[in-house]
């Protein structure tokens, strides 16, 4: 944001995206997440331009978000710079700028700072979090997708816990150690499960002064299970995770409003907390210039190729396309997987369209689901109908997600991290590093202010 802002303070007539004229087929990405970074790097040596456009110079690891949130990763440790990952990439170029528009009759591009024609258009714009319209949730609660975010919720966490060490209002002191994740899918039960463990092993070295057992954590879900996109012995045997840590689960049951200090839910129950988490859904990122009867259920419609339906050299891939099948009547999860394996078949597809030769659709293999709920406790949800839990499950969730980060160097940092912590319970440093000030909070602001002063 704050970039956006430096360019609305230069001229833009001196700004230029600076990609050098080829005859070469040209594809242009916009959005480096698991969809767009994999299909750049499958279209390596394939003779042809790539350029990359996002709106953060990095990519991330997004499905271990909820270790920053809660202290156990630094944000370097789940994100690698675009530069780097593409070093010594012939006719590679990445500019950190966001799209605003794009014109397939003209087949161009338009940023900021200057269009751009393209030959073949992926979107891999990926989703954003949904509030359903609720204008208040939206602006007191704490979203959980990008790095920024995470660490919002970071620095929140720590300041409710430096404010209850130091308040004589014990309404006040309750509502600081109150914490309700809306959302009990992966992200959500993750979330519940590593603050639980941290209300059990690490907070009460850090504040001998407060009582924990006064920390109430609640996850709710509008749906009659946990971990809806899972299995029923999976979510059965994640919320018995999450009670044994002592989770309140709340199933069935809605977020009506939020106002920063008091959630509502549907039929007029209220909890006073000072933090929401929001995990309750997603919608994709939509990109002006996709034709409106393109577009359902906030996502992309494609065909087989994932091309976009109406459209020709436009694709989409990732949580933003909307591919349905007879297996997939609601088009592929929005997880890693999919947007993975549709990125290296349509690498394959752009490379046999550019030699006219014939396309093969997309066929999505599902090799399982996981989710962790702590130390030792995890769920997974095998091909061929296999459920795993418990301490095999577990291991099973920290091999995938060394595996599939990014570079040697997360890979090293994250499994150090975890080792540590398995013998010591301990987590981060949990620093806060930039203090979280709520829209319109002028209190806060006044008092962070007065300790800078000091």
């Amino acid at each position: 944001m704050r970039f956006n802002r430096l360019f609305t303070m230069l001229q833009y007539d001196k700004l230029s995206l600076n990609i050098p004229d080829t005859t070469k087929p040209r594809v242009v990405i916009i959005g480096g997440g698991f969809g767009g970074m994999n299909l750049a790097k499958s279209l390596r040596g394939s003779g042809m331009q790539v350029v990359l456009f996002d709106k953060q110079n990095y990519n991330g690891f997004w499905p271990l978000l909820y270790q920053v949130a809660t202290a156990g990763l630094e944000p370097d440790a789940i994100a690698e710079p675009f530069r780097k990952m593409f070093d010594g990439f012939d006719d590679f170029h990445f500019r950190m700028v966001r799209v605003n528009k794009i014109d397939p009759a003209a087949k161009t591009v338009s940023t900021l700072i200057g269009d751009l024609h393209y030959d073949f258009l992926v979107i891999a714009s990926g989703s954003k979090s949904n509030f359903f319209g609720n204008q208040q949730i939206q602006k007191y609660s704490f979203p959980l997708k990008t790095v920024p975010e995470a660490l919002n919720i970071r620095s929140q966490f720590l300041q409710c816990f430096e404010q209850a060490s130091i308040t004589r209002d014990p309404a006040e002191r309750e509502g600081l150690l109150t914490f309700v994740i809306a959302g009990a899918g992966p992200t959500g039960v993750e979330m519940a499960g590593s603050l639980a463990e941290m209300r059990k092993h690490v907070l009460p070295a850090d504040y001998p002064g407060l009582d924990f057992s006064q920390m109430r954590i609640y996850v709710v879900e509008g749906l009659g299970k946990v971990l809806p996109p899972m299995s029923d012995e999976a979510g059965h045997k994640a919320q018995q995770y999450l009670e044994d840590l002592g989770v309140i689960v709340k199933l069935n049951t809605l977020v009506e409003n939020y106002d920063g200090e008091t959630v509502t839910f549907k039929g007029g129950e209220q909890i006073k907390t000072q933090t929401l988490v929001w995990a309750a859904g997603v919608t994709g990122v939509m990109i002006d210039g996709v034709p409106a009867e393109s577009t359902e259920r906030g996502r992309i419609l494609v065909d087989p190729i994932n091309r976009i339906l109406g459209l020709n050299d436009v694709f989409a891939i990732g949580d933003i396309a909307f591919m349905k099948t007879e297996k997939w009547p609601k088009g592929h999860p929005g997880v890693a997987q999919p947007a993975i394996q549709q990125a290296n078949q349509l690498a394959k597809n752009i490379r046999r369209i550019v030699r006219n030769e014939q396309t093969v659709p997309f066929e999505y293999f599902d090799k399982g689901s996981l989710a962790i709920v702590g130390r030792s406790r995890a769920v997974a949800d095998l091909p061929k109908n296999v459920h795993l839990s418990g301490f095999i499950a577990w291991m099973a969730w920290l091999f995938v997600h060394i595996w599939y980060l990014v570079g040697f160097r997360s890979k090293l940092i994250v499994f150090s991290n975890w080792m540590y912590r398995l013998f010591t319970y301990q987590r981060g440093t949990r620093l806060i590093i930039r203090p979280f000030i709520r829209k319109d909070d002028k209190v806060a602001e006044e008092i962070i202010l007065r300790n800078e002063a000091v």
